[in-house]
């Protein structure tokens, strides 16, 4: 047979004597057996993967341009570093920022990055556009030392302030929403629910949380977006609610109703759902979140009349550095009992007052 060269492709023959055809460049397979070696299907099909590749290159962010440094940016041992949820919002901000990524280096200045944060301010909302400021100013300060562009043109651009009449974006949660949430909620978002609640950790952190972070009476570690440790014990209402959680065979303490880990988006998926459902019903109100049970923690605990320093350190705001040892986690986890005693009495007494749900409100 003939062998007919396709510019930017490999055609061989594999070991067992079949006749293979890749792009060269990208990769790409070209089915032959759809598309007959040096039939008009063949020649059709490899410029249609060649045109796609080409559209994809012609994509690429081009050195020089702000999308050149955004690049630069991700690539960055710094940006894999940052936690998760920073990851995800960044790469937001990135998408919002993708119309002007052609942006030269050379037109860059501080009056062009306010007017950028201005129009972010209008079109998605005053802390969005803040983040949007924040990432720009961690890309240029990573171009500097590496000659992509000269000065950090974010750092003189003031930050937005919160609108007097926004509301909170984690908002505590009331009594009652409380309880409809976890009298509603099936069994593997309820379990979610419950350590978060009786733990006040962050929701990337607690899906991550491992079995074996578990000694006695004592979740130990350290919270993924700060790097501060933790040490909370856990309480009756955590062990009961762990105890009637569905039985899995996943490393983490908390599984998705496959048994499997739950992954940040799948947890938020499940969860909107789920809460949309409630607010049909009109059983909470609109604007809560996960996130906002940490709040609801602080808050409570605030209000029965524990101390600031007691409450950052049962969340796990405290900024000291980490010495490695367990003598001062232990002592952690001494101080944070009190808490989490105090916690679950305030809350048992908060949901003796809580009003029975009216009986023609159909779960």
């Amino acid at each position: 047979m003939t062998r007919v060269r396709v510019k930017g492709f490999k055609v061989f023959t594999d070991r067992h004597g079949k006749l293979r055809c890749y792009h060269r460049a990208t990769g790409h397979k070209v089915d032959l057996e759809k598309a007959p070696f040096g039939s008009a299907e063949f020649f059709a099909e490899c410029e249609r993967i060649a045109a796609l590749a080409e559209a994809k290159k012609a994509r690429e962010p081009k050195p020089g341009t702000l999308g050149g440094l955004l690049k630069h940016y991700f690539a960055t041992d710094h940006f894999a570093q940052r936690a998760d949820a920073t990851k995800r919002d960044y790469r937001k901000c990135a998408d919002f920022l993708k119309p002007i990524e052609d942006t030269p280096v050379s037109s860059i200045d501080t009056p062009l990055i306010a007017g950028i944060h201005d129009r972010a301010a209008a079109k998605i909302g005053w802390r969005r556009a803040n983040m949007v400021r924040t990432l720009l100013s961690e890309v240029f300060k990573h171009g500097i030392p590496h000659g992509l562009i000269d000065k950090n043109y974010a750092k003189d651009v003031i930050q937005k302030k919160r609108p007097k009449d926004a509301g909170y974006a984690n908002r505590p949660w009331n009594d009652a929403e409380r309880a409809a949430v976890l009298d509603r909620a099936p069994a593997h978002l309820r379990a979610v629910v419950a350590l978060i609640m009786n733990t006040g950790l962050d929701p990337s952190d607690a899906i991550k949380l491992r079995r074996d972070k578990i000694d006695g009476d004592v979740i130990w570690g350290m919270r993924g977006k700060t790097g501060v440790e933790y040490a909370v014990p856990i309480g009756r209402s955590l062990r009961e609610a762990m105890k009637a959680a569905p039985a899995h065979d996943a490393v983490t303490i908390l599984a998705n109703s496959y048994g499997r880990p739950w992954t940040y988006d799948g947890l938020q998926s499940s969860w909107q759902r789920f809460k949309k459902s409630l607010e049909k019903k009109q059983l909470i109100e609109p604007g809560l979140t996960l996130k906002g049970l940490r709040h609801t923690i602080a808050t409570v605990l605030r209000e029965a009349g524990m101390d600031e320093r007691a409450i950052a350190d049962l969340l796990g705001q405290k900024t000291t550095s980490m010495a490695g040892h367990y003598s001062r986690n232990a002592n952690l986890a001494a101080r944070n009992k009190h808490s989490i005693e105090q916690w679950e009495k305030e809350n048992k007494r908060r949901s003796k007052t809580v009003k029975p749900f009216p009986k023609s409100v159909k779960p």
